[in-house]
């Protein structure tokens, strides 16, 4: 557990490892234009406030959060449909997941499974959701369209982060407590392969081709790289303390670590496999993803209750939102 001194909410029950806020207040500055080149798109990030039971709604292009919308359950995970008209949202205290319309911006439907979903991702198809269950250690794979069940999947103890292929053929799993990641077949929905990592995996990514899996060990303070071809351990990489989650951008040649003990983002050059920059964010941040420009990374730091916008060519923050109290946003949380 992270020592700190702030006080806990006692309304507040997710996972021991993952109950501590702050009630510091922040000073937010939004930049009105905070790109320093222009965007290809127009995407919006969607960042889940746990102790505010909300999700916020930033619009990249303009750089400031254009909706909040309700959503019960102390929500924390967060996965965008692949066209963009869907969000679902991991809900422990609603011991499931919500389903976002995007467009109405607000819940339609809810699914029960137990208090232990937390990860969530869905499939490059959009067919499927998937949901770690950390208390029964298995995953759980609902139909998209119907939102039943399909399968539960056994895995290793405590999962976390979920990561589908880009070819919709394999989905990743960090398991926490059992020091793994587990491979699944989507085809047979099957687990094909667990192999040992570092210390409490928690967040993971994959690079656009397909061939390697980063994972973010907390206590080890290190980025495993994964062969996924054969699952195999090709790099281990030293960052700061407790990192959280991944993300890559500029092409797959940079990775953005979440470090929550010094509130810093570790910046590692994937050809090489060493880190080049440390960039100061806010505090206990965790998730991170990159915007669709490929250049543009959104950082949500749990403790401030902002979003931190780094420009990954430059290693500097450019931009910090005002969110919701508790943002997490653990996943895939950016979409068209």
């Amino acid at each position: 557990m992270l020592s700190t001194n702030r006080r806990r909410p006692s309304s507040l029950r997710v996972f021991g490892i993952h109950t501590i806020f702050g009630d510091k207040a922040v000073a937010v500055c939004i930049a009105t234009a905070f790109l320093s080149a222009p965007l290809a798109a127009q995407p919006f990030a969607y960042i889940s406030n746990q102790l505010d039971d909300s999700v916020s709604v930033i619009d990249t292009a303009l750089g400031t959060v254009v909706d909040t919308i309700a959503v019960p359950g102390r929500p924390a995970g967060v996965a965008v449909a692949p066209d963009g008209s869907k969000l679902y949202v991991s809900t422990p205290e609603a011991n499931g997941f919500a389903v976002v319309d995007t467009q109405k911006r607000q819940v339609i439907d809810t699914v029960t499974l137990s208090n232990g979903a937390l990860g969530i991702a869905v499939g490059a198809d959009g067919k499927r959701v998937y949901v770690a269950d950390w208390y029964k250690n298995t995953v759980s794979v609902m139909d998209a369209d119907s939102l039943q069940l399909i399968k539960t999947i056994a895995v290793g103890e405590s999962p976390s982060g979920l990561i589908v292929s880009p070819d919709n053929r394999w989905l990743y799993v960090a398991n926490r407590i059992s020091n793994s990641v587990s491979q699944i077949d989507l085809k047979a929905l099957t687990v094909k392969k667990s192999v040992p990592v570092g210390t409490h995996p928690f967040g993971l990514t994959i690079d656009q081709r397909g061939e390697r899996v980063y994972v973010a060990n907390v206590k080890s303070d290190d980025i495993t790289v994964l062969e996924t071809a054969r699952m195999k351990v090709i790099a281990t990489v030293k960052v700061n303390k407790l990192p959280y989650a991944t993300a890559l951008a500029l092409n797959d040649s940079r990775l953005l670590v979440t470090n929550q003990e010094d509130g810093s983002v570790s910046v590692i050059d994937t050809e090489t496999l060493t880190e080049i920059g440390l960039i100061n964010v806010g505090d206990k941040p965790e998730g991170i993803s990159t915007d669709k420009d490929d250049r543009h990374v959104y950082v949500a730091n749990w403790f401030d209750n902002t979003v931190s916008v780094i420009d990954a060519r430059i290693l500097k923050v450019i931009a910090t939102i005002k969110t919701g109290a508790g943002s997490r946003a653990f996943g895939q949380f950016i979409g068209p």
